[in-house]
């Protein structure tokens, strides 16, 4: 009871505090600059939506997994970037501004491609003719509560207040990786030990390779197209730190479905791993270059 109001009230406070301290870091020239280089968007956007749920098909096939795993597998491929995508790129020192248009984009063009692909998964494998769709009225609330206004409020305190700002900034770092680390214990005690080494027995090498996919279709393109490091980074982080929320909203709420739901489960648990790598990566890379 207690993990379960830490989960739902304390993350989203935390994450709202967070985005705020990652919106002291910006200015309108980091959005300027995205608006006359699109690149990087298209990419993005066109990874998230298309390329990672193919992929999900492919990997499916690759392990030869049973219907309801490779449905949800698909789901989670098909999920958007979460808004903690924003703060692993921020600790990676990759281009914040690129990773919250690519996911307010993708959150907002996957109620409509989620349950395309869901649909076409549950015909493929399980040869069901079941629908699911989702609300657009609640995704555009919760990207104003969690994204849009908690960003401009903190760009508007740095134009306001750059002093209190400049010190401020030096704390949102170390806060967003101690809210991600007690995230991931939280989910960890949630699941529970023995149920954790059954579902990563599961679903685990598909979720895994699911995540690897996303980072080298991110940071392989990225490259073949010469695009800034810090960018490369955004693109990789979004396609790799998936809104593990709404895969196990669709699995669990929509198809009442506990072993579809369990990649989703998984790759929730996974995707904190490999985003602290790419973080490591961002740090090397991303300063030498400004360096």
């Amino acid at each position: 009871m207690e993990n379960n109001i830490a989960i739902s009230i304390g993350l989203p406070l935390s994450l709202f505090i967070i985005m705020t301290g990652i919106g002291m870091t910006l200015a309108p020239r980091d959005f300027h600059r995205i608006a006359f280089n699109p690149r990087p968007v298209v990419l993005g956007t066109l990874l998230q939506i298309v390329l990672m749920p193919l992929a999900a098909y492919a990997i499916s096939a690759l392990l030869d997994l049973p219907p309801e795993l490779a449905v949800g597998l698909v789901i989670i491929a098909a999920c958007p970037g979460g808004t903690t995508s924003n703060l692993f790129v921020m600790l990676g020192k990759g281009s914040v501004a690129l990773s919250i248009v690519l996911t307010v984009l993708a959150s907002l063009i996957t109620v409509a491609t989620l349950p395309l692909f869901t649909s076409h998964a549950l015909g493929y494998y399980t040869g069901s003719e079941q629908t699911v769709s989702l609300p657009l009225a609640r995704t555009i609330i919760m990207l104003l509560a969690v994204v849009l206004v908690p960003v401009s409020l903190g760009m508007l305190l740095k134009s306001k207040a750059p002093q209190f700002s400049e010190k401020a900034e030096r704390y949102v770092g170390l806060f967003g990786a101690i809210v991600l680390a007690a995230l991931v214990v939280a989910i960890i005690a949630r699941i529970g030990g023995e149920q954790l080494l059954e579902l990563l027995s599961s679903a685990g090498p598909a979720a895994a390779l699911l995540n690897i996919a996303g980072i080298v279709l991110g940071l392989g393109t990225a490259y073949l197209l010469k695009l800034r490091s810090e960018d490369a980074l955004a693109v990789a982080i979004e396609l790799g730190i998936k809104n593990g929320t709404l895969g196990l909203m669709v699995t669990l709420t929509l198809l009442e479905s506990d072993t579809m739901s369990v990649p989703s489960a998984v790759y929730g648990v996974l995707m904190f791993f490999f985003g602290f790598l790419l973080v490591m990566l961002g740090r090397v890379i991303c300063t030498k270059q400004t360096s």
